[in-house]
């Protein structure tokens, strides 16, 4: 299994660390979503938001996760395997592994047939925590994504895979240390 590089980089190859950088690389993302059938923004938009919410969902969970084992507490996170972004959505994850190497199609298959329709009923369950109510929420009116073909899908998951909340942090901190110097 590879090891995958954590700081995202944008076509030229650097780290995105500031807001500009940081735009490209988004619109990298978005350029392949437009190469598919998603051709405008109404489009692409709600699809780049709920898988950038479920990488950083992830991400947080295994933080909250980290910090509960330290202390000797258990945890549970609001989704189960196999439908955690490090199950099918990272590019070395146990699922996407599996799927990628069956046969073409299996993957799309996944995230329209089974991903998506078990995202969206946690709204009607009285045992849904807060978290599972706005993945519902954000999943109440999405049957399927918007990419058509599969190739396009991963490359947009690979992509996003490298977006973490530290990087999208730093590069809102650093617009707003600049936006604070312009006041001054």
């Amino acid at each position: 299994m590879k090891k995958y590089q954590p700081m995202p980089k944008n076509n030229n190859g650097r780290t995105v660390t500031d807001q500009s950088s940081m735009n490209a690389y988004i619109k990298s993302v978005c350029d392949i979503m437009r190469r598919d059938r998603t051709k405008g923004a109404l489009e692409y938009i709600p699809e780049l938001t709920w898988m950038m919410f479920l990488r950083i969902l992830d991400e947080k969970e295994q933080e909250e996760e980290l910090k509960c084992q330290a202390v000797g507490k258990s945890f549970t996170p609001s989704l189960k395997e196999p439908y955690r972004w490090r199950d099918w959505g990272n590019p070395y994850g146990k699922k996407r592994v599996k799927l990628q190497n069956s046969k073409m199609g299996d993957f799309l298959d996944f995230v329209n047939n089974e991903l998506i329709p078990y995202l969206k009923p946690f709204q009607n369950k009285p045992s849904a925590n807060i978290k599972q109510k706005l993945i519902s929420q954000i999943f109440r009116n999405i049957n399927q994504t918007k990419l058509a073909s599969e190739t396009n899908l991963l490359d947009v998951l690979d992509k996003i895979d490298h977006l973490t909340s530290k990087n999208i942090d730093e590069t809102h901190q650093s617009r707003s240390r600049k936006s604070t110097k312009a006041c001054s």
